[in-house]
């Protein structure tokens, strides 16, 4: 059994749906390969079998994942480059923009903020 932590701010289906996200960028699911099953992520972090169909139905929709008959459901061809693509946009949108409202709120040097994130490996 998989041990998660589960925030209260997003429904559970939201948080799920992210993690075969993420899994997606970072190659863990590969395009081409069948993710776990609903039964088997349901078995493994003791959630409702409908809230597991329910993440993966958005990523269907999304064009993300792909069900097989009688096969399971398998990572799409590109899923992963427009995965990348999305998640750019909006992260120059909507957590840049965030990020640097709360630089300013602290009264934090914006040059110093953007030095030290290029000496923690930012500017790679």
């Amino acid at each position: 059994m998989v041990s998660v932590e589960w925030n209260d701010k997003q429904p559970i289906y939201r948080q799920l749906r992210d993690r075969v996200v993420e899994r997606i960028m970072d190659g863990s699911f590969a395009e081409g390969e069948a993710v776990p099953s609903v039964r088997q992520v349901a078995a493994d972090f003791q959630i409702n079998h409908l809230t597991v169909g329910k993440a993966y139905q958005e990523l269907v929709d999304a064009g993300l994942l792909e069900k097989r008959r009688g096969l399971g459901m398998f990572v799409t061809d590109g899923a992963r480059r427009a995965l990348t693509t999305g998640e750019q946009e909006r992260f120059l949108e909507e957590e840049v923009p965030a990020f640097a409202e709360r630089v300013r709120v602290l009264g934090l040097d914006m040059g110093n903020v953007v030095k030290q994130l290029l000496d923690n490996g930012g500017g790679q």
